[in-house]
């Protein structure tokens, strides 16, 4: 066996299942479930998970479903798990997991069905994707005597339709978020505005009601309409248009405007997910000074192409579809909290939350636990320590918690949750919103288990019990033994995990699909990589397999995760398994940086933060401020101008001693040029990477302070520049090639110089913190710590001799400085203070820009912005967005590009004409980025700048630094 595969089957923190079978208790072997045989019908990490638990815990005949789309549309994408799973019996093909059109999905559930029926399987498994919440697939699954492993039919009705869920909580005493849940009953009742005239439809179109319902005076209009609607979709016909949901939905949103000023409303598709399916309506009311009706009209126009992303986005626009969408207030200084939830229907309990406030598009990129046990905690440190805004800060959070885990809990109860689920809640300071729940295990699922196991206690006997740490082998067990199962006791395994996404994404987070993935390193200690097993070695010859990152499904390549005895100390593990990771591959694009950066964005400042749903889309936008500032800044120039500086000091000094001066100067510049590459080369990658500068910012905040435009040094810099190496992962290591670690000749003089000061420090009878004091007694001519005069000049001047040059390293201060980098920062009551301007969209997209130039483009053409699916028209049946000889104004769309299953409309960023649309192929063809689709006339001409003139600009700009810090 691979050294890969003994890393995912022995380490502890991912061994979480065990058989029961062999217990010596006759009660818990009563709870095996070896003879279950599941199908898996999901993919990604989820699928490797879900064979891995199945395997330990004794079940044999399980069996997965491969998408064709995975080995034949991008054949370098087939899944790793058949590198585990060598037995092609269990292996069943399917074109796709869920068909493109509602005919090919109702094909694939009777398709999936049938092979679960003809090779033996009694279960099937749906993970977090896919058909997991397909309330029409569970029931079909149910009418064919099989099991399905998850929240059954009836509670997937009842809680996994927003709509239904939103109705259900409000009946428990549940709060819920403003707005409107039933738009479609409300555009029913816009074409048959009374009860007469409803009762009149269901007759003309043969309708199967309940009579009793339709009998019965006190039942409103619109809960009649809505009874009315689900008779419609039985019967697989629609009562209203597309076009008609739109209008209605944009009155609905222009009225939810005037209600509700100055904020923006959420358009959420009923059976979403994962992101998918939601649009935020509005943005246009934030930035006018005054929301007359004028500019109303104009925000709640944009509601209609959004309802129709929308329903393509989820598969939602056939004839007879279910079309509601949630109208919700769309809460701006929320955070995204969830509880975990398990039932068996009789009973549910809570297992803590997890904070997902960090996300983009709709896609959670960083996830964090978040446990009474740990508030609780986290609250005694912060009133040891006097710090009592932040006490109360936590005690806030530790109160709407446990609020949310009590509601939560009822819900569940409510609807009969028999299976995982997530209660998810918009938090806003001290209130909370329940916003959905997701009837399926979440990709963020592991977070709760690192924190929490659950311990199965017989009734009969309190000292016989079993323990399970697995939510995929919870599901399993509920599934098999149903109400047998008694409620678990929940207890703590560790007081706090953290999960980072990584995913296909660029630098500034836009999916990034069709790289290859040719290396990924091993693992560090500690780390739990659920990676749908990419970087598991080739059984065989014991090499790594290149993996096609392909763009079918969503961009998520790995989630890694990481525990610790409080937040801190997962973060700054998670640090290191980031730190640890390289990824090689051609044209791959990752999070990794993003990811590295943000981590140590929160270890720099406090990771009890409480940053919100905005709070990714700013903080882009300061790194792509910190990236363009870099960019303007050449390190190299910079140590060749400090080198004059140092020999124009010299030759000040020994101004009357030419011989003296010239040997000095010969010796300084010999000193310095050993340093040359010792102190650029880390500056250069810092330069270069402004998600790697952010984290480092963070971290050094407490090592500088800048004083009337100059830096003033707090700590040591050569201490500085030894972290910033070990930071950048480029600590000397032999085995490593010489391009990623510092330099031979450059550690050992690094090393010799840390030598220096730790000698000096102990013989001065000074502390490690203490460099200020140091500085001022070197300052003294008269000898210090009982070293007698020779010493003593010894000592100082090779004091000035391992400190020349590294003011260089002061510059990447000025850039903090100059970009106001620190004026995003967290209070003392936690909450992050981002200020007005990067909030500014202008300044956000021409950031992004600036992190991740446009593709390199003809003046007289338009390219795909990125890789993916083409569409030229919103939606079938409507007109094209261009067409030869139009005129195109800023903004207006161009195209649209499906990547990672979700859609994205580009629009214009200038105007002018198509001359010819040279897009070859229709709507589904596959572009690569870059790829010309339009030619066309720019109504302004683009200058293209002198690279000379900018080379001036940048020696200048250097020039500027350099006065600040030497």
């Amino acid at each position: 066996m691979s050294q890969a595969s003994d890393f995912y089957l022995n380490n502890p923190l991912t061994h979480r299942a065990r058989r029961l079978s062999g217990a010596a208790s006759e009660w818990v072997r009563s709870f095996s479930c070896e003879d279950l045989k599941p199908l898996i019908v999901c993919r990604g990490p989820i699928r490797k998970e879900a064979m891995d638990v199945y395997q330990e815990m004794g079940i044999t005949h399980y069996g997965i479903l491969l998408s064709e789309k995975d080995s034949i549309v991008y054949p370098t994408a087939l899944a790793p798990e058949l590198r585990q799973l060598t037995d092609s019996n269990r292996v069943h093909r399917v074109p796709d997991y869920t068909g493109a059109s509602k005919e090919e999905r109702v094909e694939r559930i009777h398709q999936i069905i049938e092979i679960a029926q003809d090779n033996g399987y009694d279960s099937i498994f749906a993970g977090y994707g896919f058909m997991a919440e397909d309330e029409e697939f569970v029931a079909e699954i149910e009418k064919a005597g099989l099991t399905f492993i998850g929240p059954c039919a009836n509670t997937q009705a009842r809680a996994g339709k927003k709509d239904e869920a939103k109705r259900t909580a409000l009946t428990v005493n549940v709060s819920v978020t403003p707005g409107v849940n039933n738009v479609t009953a409300l555009t029913l009742l816009k074409k048959h505005p009374t009860r007469e005239k409803l009762l009149a439809l269901v007759k003309a179109e043969g309708l199967v009601c309940d009579a009793k319902v339709l009998k019965d005076a006190k039942v409103s209009l619109e809960a009649l309409a809505d009874h009315v609607l689900t008779a419609s979709y039985a019967k697989g016909i629609d009562l209203f248009t597309i076009e008609e949901l739109c209008a209605q939905v944009q009155n609905e949103v222009a009225e939810l405007f005037r209600n509700y000023p100055r904020n923006r409303f959420r358009l959420k598709a009923i059976g979403g997910g994962g992101g998918k399916g939601q649009r935020i309506v509005g943005a246009a009311l934030l930035a006018a000074k005054n929301a007359d009706e004028k500019v109303i009209a104009k925000a709640a126009a944009e509601a209609p192409a959004m309802v129709r992303e929308i329903l393509n986005e989820v598969k939602a626009n056939g004839v007879g579809d279910n079309k509601n969408i949630l109208i919700e207030l769309n809460i701006e200084q929320t955070r995204h909290n969830e509880i975990q939830l398990l039932g068996n229907g009789e009973w549910c309990i809570a297992l803590g939350g997890r904070d997902c406030s960090l996300q983009m598009h709709e896609q959670k990129l960083l996830e964090v636990s978040v446990t009474q046990e740990s508030l609780a905690e986290a609250i005694a440190k912060a009133k040891a320590a006097g710090r009592k805004e932040e006490v109360a800060a936590l005690e806030s959070d530790l109160k709407v918690l446990q609020r949310m885990e009590e509601e939560s809990a009822r819900f569940g109860q409510a609807v009969g949750l028999d299976s995982a689920s997530t209660f998810e809640c918009i938090v806003d300071r001290d209130r909370h919103y329940f916003m959905e729940v997701n009837t399926r295990i979440q990709v963020e699922h592991r977070v709760t288990e690192l924190c929490y196991s659950l311990k199965f206690v017989n009734p009969k006997n309190k000292n016989d019990f079993f323990v399970v740490e697995s939510l995929v082998e919870a599901m399993a067990l509920l599934a098999r033994h149903k109400k047998r199962l008694p409620k678990p006791e929940r207890i703590v395994r560790f007081n706090a995990a953290v999960e980072a996404r990584l995913n296909a994404t660029d630098a500034s987070l836009s999916p990034h699909a069709g790289g290859m993935i040719r290396y990924w390193s091993k693992p560090i200690e500690g780390e739990i990589r659920d990676d749908q097993g990419i970087s598991m070695l080739n059984p065989d010859t014991a090499v790594f397999m290149k993996y096609k990152v392909a763009g079918a499904y969503d961009s998520n390549i790995a989630l890694l995760l990481t525990k610790g005895e409080d937040r801190f100390a997962s973060y700054e593990h998670l640090s290191e398994v980031l730190r640890s990771t390289t990824l090689r591959g051609s044209a791959l694009a990752t999070n990794l940086e993003f990811h590295y950066g943000l981590v140590n964005w929160f270890l720099g400042r406090n990771v009890m933060a409480k940053p919100t749903t905005r709070f990714v889309v700013p903080y882009l936008t300061l790194v792509g401020t910190l990236k363009e500032e870099a960019n303007r800044l050449d390190p190299v120039y910079a140590f060749l101008q400090m080198k004059k500086h140092y020999d124009k000091l010299v030759c000040e000094q020994y101004a009357d001693q030419p011989e003296v001066c010239a040997r000095e100067r010969k010796h300084m510049s010999a000193l310095l040029d050993r340093k040359g590459t010792l102190i650029t080369r880390p500056m250069e990658r810092l330069l270069g990477d402004p998600h790697l500068l952010s984290g480092w910012l963070s971290m050094n905040t407490i090592n500088f302070r800048i004083e009337k435009g100059r830096v003033i040094w707090l700590r040591n810099p050569l201490g500085v520049l030894n972290e910033t190496y070990e930071y950048m992962h480029m600590s000397y290591r032999p085995h490593k090639p010489a391009a990623e670690i510092i330099w031979n000749h450059d550690n050992e003089l690094l090393q010799q110089s840390l030598h220096f000061y730790r000698t000096l420090r102990e013989k001065l009878g000074l502390a490690r913190d203490e460099y200020f004091q140091l500085n001022e007694l070197l300052k003294k001519e008269q000898p210090q710590g009982g070293f007698d005069a020779e010493e003593w000049d010894q000592i100082r001047s090779a004091h000035f001799g391992y400190e020349a040059g590294l003011e260089l390293l002061g510059m990447l201060f000025l850039v903090g400085g100059n970009t106001r980098f620190w004026d995003m920062h967290v209070q003392d009551d936690l909450e992050i203070v981002i200020p007005d301007y990067l909030t500014d969209p202008d300044l956000q997209a021409r950031m992004k820009k600036i992190l991740v130039p446009p593709p390199a483009t003809k003046a007289d053409e338009i390219v795909a912005a990125c890789g993916g699916m083409y569409y030229g028209q919103e939606a079938p049946g409507l007109p094209m967005f261009v067409y030869e000889g139009m005129h195109f104004e800023k903004d207006q769309p161009l195209y649209i590009i499906e990547v990672m299953k979700m859609f994205n409309t580009i629009k214009a960023t200038f105007s002018g004409t198509i001359d010819k649309i040279i897009m070859d192929g229709g709507d589904g063809t596959i572009v690569q980025k870059g790829q010309p689709l339009f030619k066309i006339t720019p109504d302004e001409k683009f200058v293209e700048v002198d690279p000379k003139v900018l080379e001036r600009e940048k020696r200048e700009r250097t020039a500027e630094y350099l006065k600040a810090v030497i």
